[in-house]
């Protein structure tokens, strides 16, 4: 894995704030994976441990300060060291979450996940699988429910855990279709008269769930299923009317629905089927005089047996790292601008 090649006390004799170093071969990794293209993710770790002096050379990390210090840092490079040994790539945010997973729940995520945790084996031999401990109550959720609510931020993988559990499904043979929706509404912009025919103007608006599927199922297989409508992909009006049985079904963007839109989309549901409803209520773009469908159906159906309802926040944002500090600074000023609101009393 990797060596301590040398540690010792740099104030031999004295017993006040003992200072030690540490040197730490990397013998099995790719450096620049661990370093970083321009030493990013090496600042990432001087970030975390900014009492410590962490220097690079070749493929030496060396750790100087208070034994301590030291010692939380070489645990969090074990991690780091375990989870590229066995991946053979880390991205910058996934570093940056190991450093920052105090809770063993959060280290879980990464290190000595067990093989049956695996959703779905995609192309290439990528492996996909829930990454926080929301997402892995989804999975669990989704095992034990016919209908989950996941609730919460741009960039917790709602939709992408949810479109991994539908595969999962197609490929266990337990539906024998994937049917995605999302409203057609567009976020906050418009995109005028496009091209095309019907299906190229609606397209942009389900790029997310193809993008999702590219990540899960081959190119040419993929293609097929879309040609005998195995998995189908369409704008939620498209669903009125039909009974949806022995399916996995998924509503994207649920917040962008009104009382009429959910409730018929969920009284589509048939025999042996599945479906996950996900949404952002902080994400709304229907017209100022239309209000989310979302709110009343998370609150009107929260005791029924088989209905589960997973809320994710942005300790579960999976994107670039700097979505959850966005996230949190927009959180923020929400508060602050409700408690201007309030009525001095």
């Amino acid at each position: 894995m990797y060596a301590l090649v040398k540690q010792h006390d740099k104030n031999s004799g004295k017993t006040k704030n003992p200072l030690t170093e540490s040197i730490i071969n990397l013998e099995t990794v790719n450096p620049i994976e661990f370093f970083g293209v321009n030493n990013g993710k090496l600042d990432i770790l001087k970030k975390k441990f900014p009492l410590l002096k962490i220097l690079s050379r070749g493929t030496q990390i060396k750790l100087s300060g208070a034994p301590e210090q030291i010692e939380g840092a070489r645990e969090k490079i074990d991690l780091i060291l375990k989870y590229l040994e066995r991946n053979g790539h880390m991205s910058a945010n996934y570093f940056e979450q190991i450093l920052g997973g105090d809770d063993e729940r959060v280290i879980d995520n990464f290190i000595d996940r067990n093989p049956n945790d695996v959703l779905v084996f995609g192309p290439n031999g990528k492996t996909v699988r829930a990454r926080t401990a929301n997402q892995k109550r989804m999975v669990e959720a989704c095992d034990k429910n016919d209908v989950l609510f996941a609730i919460g931020p741009a960039g917790t993988g709602k939709t992408y855990t949810a479109v991994a559990l539908a595969v999962r499904a197609l490929k266990n043979k337990t539906v024998k279709k994937i049917i995605l929706t999302r409203p057609a509404v567009e976020a906050g912009e418009s995109l005028g008269f496009l091209p095309g025919d019907l299906k190229e103007k609606i397209d942009p608006y389900l790029r997310p769930l193809y993008d999702a599927l590219d990540d899960m199922i081959p190119a040419d297989k993929l293609g097929y299923y879309m040609s005998t409508r195995t998995i189908e992909i369409a704008p939620l009006a498209y669903m009125r009317g039909r009974t949806l049985d022995n399916a996995f079904i998924i509503l994207d963007e649920a917040q962008n629905t009104n009382d009429l839109q959910i409730k018929m989309f969920l009284t589509r549901i048939g025999p042996n089927a599945k479906a996950i409803i996900t949404g952002d209520p902080t994400q709304i773009d229907l017209p100022k005089n239309q209000s989310s469908g979302l709110f009343k159906a998370t609150r009107i159906l929260k005791n029924i047996e088989g209905i589960a309802h997973i809320e994710l926040d942005e300790e579960d944002v999976v994107r670039h790292r700097l979505v959850k500090q966005i996230i949190k600074a927009y959180n923020k000023d929400d508060v602050r601008i409700t408690e201007q609101k309030k009525p001095n009393t």
